[in-house]
């Protein structure tokens, strides 16, 4: 079975039937636009809500790009879950094929734009405090730029998660919302 599957391939394995598919991206992230028969399971609850998900029916993970999906693919795969496939460039790929989103009517800055707009007042506040108060605050500065390279090398971003458990980021529910709160692009 191969690892990786593509948006057309998924859109003609919903309309059969034929998987089960998983959206392990944030709650907020799903908010803001999903699949709509994707059922969220962020990847940080794969391990502990991994039982709720069927062993007979092929299952395929989707993330925003494919890098989360493909960590939740390995995880699911050590826990006995033997089809697993990815969705090959996430929900990105999916709308690049022209094929349909649903959102959430409750709209929020998308997660990754808070997380460059902390990033950058932080970077901003830094320089300017480290210009007019005192030279040590470009700590600040280079505190925020340690945080980009880490979580540009390793994938993982610690203020994108402590963003997404903010109250403006909280969404009722952990499933897809229902028909009369989403609107299908």
């Amino acid at each position: 079975m191969q690892t990786q599957i593509s948006p057309s391939q998924l859109k003609q394995l919903i309309a059969n039937g034929e998987c089960h598919l998983v959206d392990v991206r944030e709650p907020v992230e799903h908010a803001e636009e999903h699949i709509r028969e994707a059922r969220l399971i962020p990847l940080g609850e794969l391990e502990k809500r991994a039982a709720e998900l069927p062993k007979d029916k092929p299952l395929v993970i989707h993330c925003r790009s494919g890098k989360r999906g493909t960590q939740a693919q390995e995880k699911l795969m050590k826990l006995g879950f033997g089809q697993v496939q990815n969705l090959e460039g996430g929900i990105q790929a999916w709308k690049a094929a022209g094929l349909p989103v649903a959102s959430a009517e409750k709209k929020v800055f998308p997660l990754m734009q808070q997380v460059q707009l902390a990033i950058g007042t932080g970077v901003l506040t830094g320089a300017v405090l480290s210009l007019t108060v005192h030279p040590y605050w470009v700590f600040l500065s280079a505190f925020f730029g340690a945080g980009l390279l880490f979580a540009g090398s390793t994938g993982w971003c610690g203020l994108a998660i402590l963003l997404s458990k903010m109250p403006w980021n909280r969404v009722s529910g952990q499933a897809c919302c229902s028909p009369k709160n989403c609107a299908v692009n």
